[in-house]
């Protein structure tokens, strides 16, 4: 079972007959459609706001539904397309790194929790896709799309390799570093090629790195439990440059491979990860951005 679940369209469908509604009158008709119709998505999402101490239904009356309308041809858009670069990126998850366990992708309409969720959905490792979202961030483009769906699915097969779910690592600094770095890597390597689909304009790959220092030097002062959500989140950014959490990431990946493969590293303790991250923050940081794309260090 790697299919591509439709839980959208019924909700874009009321969308197109209802738009004129408001932000409070889209916040009862989506509440009522999933609470019915999809429960389980219902659930996940709200709990994910819940775990973070933030109220649904005033993030979701605030910061989506104001919109929703108005997106509504980008999310159609991503709808068409999405089946289909699923498609091909599971297939080169096959090709390049010899992956073909069993994983759901479901479409959504979701409030915010995200364009890409790696986690389960009917109890099978899954990916979930929020349209809002990615019409938001504008990654309805196939480059982007494929991009996106690489990463998670980098989470999925970090998870199958490493054996547990990723969640508790991800509780803190380092961990999620790892992990959010690891599915970098592994988006490039299943797309042959480097790729940062969170990449915002012309030369962002280039800042990141001219300011590698300085944003190692920020992580490296929360590494002890700060709050690192500017370096990650969709709705922040750090000094100006957005996603830069992913680059950096990315650079400690590539840091660990010259003495682990990537078997190896996806599988390192939480001991030996904290360690590895705080040498690697500490360490004098250099510019450089290639990568070399060919290596297949972890594949199965």
């Amino acid at each position: 079972m790697r299919e591509l679940i439709d839980a959208a369209s019924g909700f874009l469908e009321l969308l197109r007959k209802n738009p004129g509604m408001n932000p409070e009158e889209l916040l009862k008709l989506w509440e009522e459609f999933h609470r019915e119709r999809y429960p389980e998505l219902f659930r996940k999402q709200v709990e994910c706001y819940a775990a973070e101490g933030f109220d649904w239904r005033e993030i979701a009356r605030k910061r989506v539904f104001p919109e929703l309308t108005q997106r509504l041809p980008l999310m159609e858009a991503t709808a068409k397309a999405l089946p289909g670069v699923w498609e091909r990126v599971l297939g080169q998850a096959g090709e390049n790194l010899g992956f073909r366990e069993e994983v759901l992708g479901v479409m959504y309409m979701g409030i915010g929790c995200g364009a890409g969720w790696a986690t389960e959905y009917r109890g099978v490792p899954a990916v979930l896709f929020g349209l809002e979202m990615i019409a938001e961030l504008e990654w309805h483009t196939p480059e982007r799309l494929e991009g996106l769906c690489a990463h998670e699915l980098g989470h999925l097969i970090h998870r199958f390799w490493r054996g547990e779910p990723l969640e508790p690592l991800e509780e803190r600094p380092a961990g999620l570093l790892y992990t959010e770095g690891f599915a970098q890597r592994l988006e490039e390597l299943i797309r042959g090629g480097r790729s940062f689909h969170q990449g915002e304009g012309t030369g962002w790959v280039e800042r990141c790195a001219e300011r590698l220092p300085e944003i190692a030097r920020e992580y490296l002062s929360r590494l002890d439990g700060g709050d690192v959500r500017e370096f990650f989140g969709s709705w922040f950014d750090f000094r100006g440059i957005k996603y830069a959490g992913y680059f950096l990431g990315y650079r400690f990946i590539r840091y660990l491979e010259a003495r682990y493969t990537l078997r190896e590293i996806a599988s390192l303790a939480r001991e030996t990860l904290e360690a590895e991250a705080r040498a690697f923050l500490e360490a004098p940081m250099t510019s450089g951005t290639r990568s070399n794309a060919t290596r297949q260090g972890g594949k199965a």
